[in-house]
This record gives C-alpha cells, sequence and structure tokens, in this order.
C-alpha cells in the first residue's frame, strides 16, 4: 500500500517560495561573489523591496490626512538674507504647500545644533529642487544676523532661512519647549479656501524610541544616515560635529 507523501510545513513552504522569487528578481552578478552571498543578497533584496513598498504605503496614509487646525496667526518673520519682514502666507510662493524646519539655533546656545547643520547642509542642496514643488522655509529663534553669519560659515546660498525671534512660531509648532530650549521639528502647512492650515508634523521626535535609537524623525530627508546605512559599520556611535 502506497503511503502518503508528508507536507512540508507552511513556514518551509513559504521560505522557499521567497527564496524562488528572490532568484527571479534579476540575473545581475558581481566579480567572484560566491553561492553564498548570492543567496543572503537575494534575502536582503527582497526586505527592501518590501521596505520601499511599505514607505509606500505610509505616505499614501499621510497624504491622506484630514486638513489640521488654522494657524492661530500669519506669522511675521525677519528675513535672514536683507532683513526684510515676510509673513508665513508669503513664504509659499506659487505652491499651496509649505515645508517649515525649526533649526536648533536659539539665542542662549553658544553654538547651533551640530545634528541640525549636518542635515541643512544636505538640504541646501536639495532646496532648489524642492521649490518645483513646494515652498520651503529653515526657521531659527536668533537673531537675523546670527543666523546670517553661521549660514555662510557653512555655505548655505539655497535655503530661505527666517528668524523668529519676535514671534510664537517656535512655540506654537514645537520648534521650542516650555523652558525655552530648541527642538528640531518638520512642519508642513497647506492653503486651502484663503486660510493656511497646519498638516503634518514629524511627530516621531515625541514618541518613545526604539532601543540603541534615537526618534530619527527626520532621516527620511537626511541622506548621510540612509547612506551610512548601505554599509558593513553601520551608523555606529557616531554623530556629525561642527567644523
Amino acid at each position: 500500500m502506497a503511503t502518503a507523501s508528508k507536507k512540508r510545513p507552511a513556514s518551509r513552504r513559504k521560505t522557499s517560495a521567497r527564496k524562488s522569487a528572490a532568484r527571479a528578481l534579476h540575473d545581475m552578478r558581481f566579480p567572484n561573489e560566491d553561492g553564498k552571498y548570492r543567496a543572503a543578497r537575494n534575502e536582503l533584496l527582497m526586505a527592501e523591496i518590501e521596505l520601499r513598498r511599505q514607505v509606500e504605503r505610509v505616505a499614501a496614509a499621510r497624504r491622506k490626512l484630514p486638513v489640521g487646525g488654522v494657524t492661530p496667526h500669519d506669522y511675521e518673520f525677519e528675513e535672514v538674507s536683507n532683513g526684510r519682514r515676510v509673513r508665513l502666507s508669503q513664504l509659499f510662493g506659487d505652491h499651496d504647500t509649505l515645508v517649515a524646519y525649526s533649526f536648533m539655533y536659539g539665542p542662549a546656545m553658544a553654538n547651533a545644533c551640530p545634528m541640525c547643520a549636518a542635515m541643512l547642509d544636505s538640504l541646501n542642496g536639495a532646496a532648489g529642487h524642492v521649490g518645483g514643488r513646494a515652498g520651503l522655509a529653515v526657521i531659527a529663534k536668533s537673531p537675523a544676523d546670527r543666523i546670517r553669519a553661521f549660514a555662510r560659515e557653512r555655505g548655505w546660498n539655497k535655503l530661505r532661512l527666517l528668524s523668529s525671534a519676535n514671534n510664537d512660531y517656535n512655540r506654537d509648532y514645537k520648534g521650542e519647549g516650555p523652558d525655552g530650549s530648541q527642538w528640531p521639528s518638520l512642519n508642513v502647512f497647506m492653503r486651502r479656501n484663503g486660510k493656511i492650515h497646519h498638516f503634518y508634523h514629524t511627530e516621531m521626535l515625541f514618541a518613545p524610541a526604539d532601543p540603541g535609537q534615537n526618534n530619527r524623525h527626520v532621516d527620511m530627508i537626511w541622506p548621510l544616515w540612509n547612506l551610512l546605512d548601505f554599509t558593513p559599520e553601520g551608523r555606529g556611535n557616531w554623530y556629525p560635529k561642527l567644523g
């Protein structure tokens, strides 16, 4: 009497199917790689593709957020480049969306935040491209002349820099704590029917961080960390410094 064939456990079937799918993704190979490397790289590639899909799922959910609250003021800032007064409503340009980053450089701080500075070094290069889709502004609490001097040191020549020294923007939109400490907040605003609404804040800044990590609330716009994540050493315990 013939015996029935045993079925493989579901977990093994899934692993086999995943490996088969990975093998079918492409046929590119690199000099002298062996089978062990290729098998591991194919598994990682599947994980990377799933991460890409998850990033898009989250971005799609973000785009579907309902309209947030109307801003309490049309805040007036000082333009760092020329000393002129400019209102929040004027920062959108030809767009209906404004991205505003709160840069940690308050009047009581001896130096600007090195982490903010490193991120803004990269954003300076991308600012012109961002301008094709949205308004972009970088806001700090220090006086304009102090921000101007630091921006000149860093070579920031494409960022629209603003001083919020004389308004409550930082306090209202979480760029500042109750004790006056500065927070690195990124906010997005939108114009609808003649009013300015808040749309989004990188609220992972306030959520618990995973063990061994910081909040990573603006990592998605920060090439430095994404590049280091490609390396065998990873990020480690290293942080950027001013200099």
